[in-house]
């Protein structure tokens, strides 16, 4: 029987659940990135601030997170996807989706302006999946301070920057 998908905004007893979920998404990366970040999850106090904040999404199999999408707010008028991971046992049935959906149509009613994320260039499910979300590759002029040192960050921990792509999806009011 294929489990029902609900999309919501994570509970108090759902973040230390979702570094398994993470590290098991990672895994398809494999080739794309290094071990020493393929090994790494987001620590379980980040997601916890960051669902007592209102900024942590999970897509439940019944009462259970097999995905999640975890947003910061980094400037002004422009929220960040930080992570999205779909555990791969859930992959291919639009869970990544439904999770870039509840976050966008979030930012837009709290008013942002755009969604930003950082995500490789060349892997078939990375950029050509948000683009065809409607996100769009912010040119290198276009950048702002917050994103260069995300992606400075991202390269001091071994990924390379050529493979890397700031994108943004645009809200209009």
């Amino acid at each position: 029987m294929t489990p029902t998908y609900k999309v919501t905004r994570a509970r108090p007893s759902d973040p230390p659940r979702l570094p398994a979920i993470e590290l098991a998404a990672a895994r398809l990366l494999e080739g794309h990135a290094p071990e020493s970040v393929l090994a790494v999850a987001t620590d379980v106090e980040v997601l916890a601030d960051a669902q007592r904040h209102g900024r942590l999404w999970v897509a439940l199999a019944g009462d259970v997170p097999v995905g999640f999408a975890h947003l910061e707010v980094l400037e002004p008028a422009v929220a960040h996807l930080r992570e999205i991971d779909v555990h791969p046992e859930h992959g291919r049935r639009q869970i990544g989706t439904r999770l870039i959906g509840a976050i966008c149509e979030w930012a837009a009613t709290a008013g942002y302006r755009s969604l930003t994320l950082t995500t490789f260039r060349d892997v078939q499910w990375n950029m050509p999946f948000y683009q065809r979300l409607g996100f769009e590759e912010i040119p290198p002029d276009e950048l702002s301070p917050v994103l260069t040192a995300i992606l400075s960050d991202e390269a001091r921990r071994g990924l390379d920057p050529a493979r890397r792509v700031a994108m943004r999806r645009r809200f209009t009011r």
